[in-house]
């Protein structure tokens, strides 16, 4: 079985570490590595694992460069065919990597793929929700809104097996993504690392649309499930995790939409994030890939009232991968 490096960014969060390392560490794959990327932590995080988890290799960084030029910093020390950014709220069962593993050796035109994500702490008997980050694959409306297969908005489903088919997906999530190393730094077809500019939140999806948009497929992996505390390093509702969010976003569709739609989403999206903050306070180029969903996820979720991903009417997703003059799906890095 190929080498799989797991990179994990941390800053100041020991009983995190505590928590949920000695999951990752017990992880039932013949060859893999850990390594420990910490921004520069006054917890103890980088002396703590040292001594208690010897095989982990700790790159300790000069300062808390958060979590795209933490895991850019970190992935020069990893050896394998695959990386996992794996954030350090995750708790991971024993065989979780066989499953994204087979995907990368059965599918060599994947360039990334996700395993399910569900939520930590559920009341005892009850189906595990979804969880916010990722969920079983994301992606976005025409207007730039993320959304994933079992999350809409703040709306979590249970989990009842309804999205385990494995299949095709705009982004996978940064909390628990398997990366394809050639394709980040690689001669041919390499898109680069994540893109520093995002500092954090959204990095996931501009990695996943500059490798659609390289002729890359991204997947998820429903097989293998993973449970994400989630809001641990930016807690939901802060003004700093808001203004990321936003800012992150617009900033993704201004580097990938050609000039002329990108002035009509954001002037779509001035309009709609103004909406957006107001209820907050009272409670073509071809080849750009277009995103995939031809509707608005807030118009669809607030005022139709389709709650779940599975409400979301499938005529209105357009096939992933990038577009021909005639319109038709240029083929995928396999294909040619």
């Amino acid at each position: 079985m190929p080498r799989v490096s797991i990179v994990i960014v941390t800053w100041n969060a020991l009983p995190l570490l505590k928590r949920f390392l000695p999951s990752v560490l017990a992880t039932e794959y013949p060859d893999f590595e850990v390594i420990l990327a910490d921004n520069a932590s006054a917890d103890g995080s980088a002396a703590f694992v040292r001594e208690r988890f010897p095989s982990v290799e700790v790159v300790r960084h000069p300062e808390n460069w958060r979590f795209c030029r933490g895991n850019n910093a970190a992935l020069p020390h990893a050896t394998g065919r695959y990386v996992v950014l794996l954030n350090n709220d995750v708790e991971v069962p024993p065989g979780w990597l066989h499953p994204l593993v087979e995907v990368m050796e059965d599918q060599p035109d994947v360039a990334a793929v996700q395993p399910k994500l569900l939520q930590t702490d559920e009341q005892e008997g009850a189906p595990r929700r979804f969880e916010y980050a990722g969920a079983s694959g994301g992606f976005i409306d025409r207007a730039g809104y993320p959304f994933t297969r079992g999350r809409l908005f703040d709306t979590l489903e249970p989990d009842h097996g309804q999205y385990d088919d494995a299949r095709d997906i705009f982004w996978a999530t940064g909390a628990a993504i398997m990366l394809r190393r050639t394709a980040l730094d690689g001669d041919a077809g390499s898109v680069g690392l994540l893109d520093e500019t995002f500092a954090m939140h959204m990095e996931e999806i501009d990695l996943c649309w500059r490798l659609w948009r390289a002729g890359w497929r991204v997947r998820v992996a429903p097989q293998s499930a993973v449970y994400h505390l989630g809001g641990s390093s930016l807690p939901k509702g802060t003004p700093q995790k808001t203004y990321y969010n936003f800012r992150n976003s617009l900033l993704m569709l201004y580097k990938h939409l050609p000039p002329r739609r990108w002035r009509r989403v954001f002037a779509l999206r001035a309009a709609l994030d103004t909406a957006a903050a107001a209820r907050m306070a009272a409670q073509g180029n071809f080849d750009t890939v277009l995103p995939p969903y031809r509707g608005l996820v807030p118009v669809d979720h607030f005022l139709r009232g389709r709650r779940r991903f599975s409400d979301l009417p499938t005529e209105r997703f357009r096939a992933l991968g990038p577009r021909t003059a005639d319109g038709g799906r240029r083929p995928s890095a396999r294909e040619r």
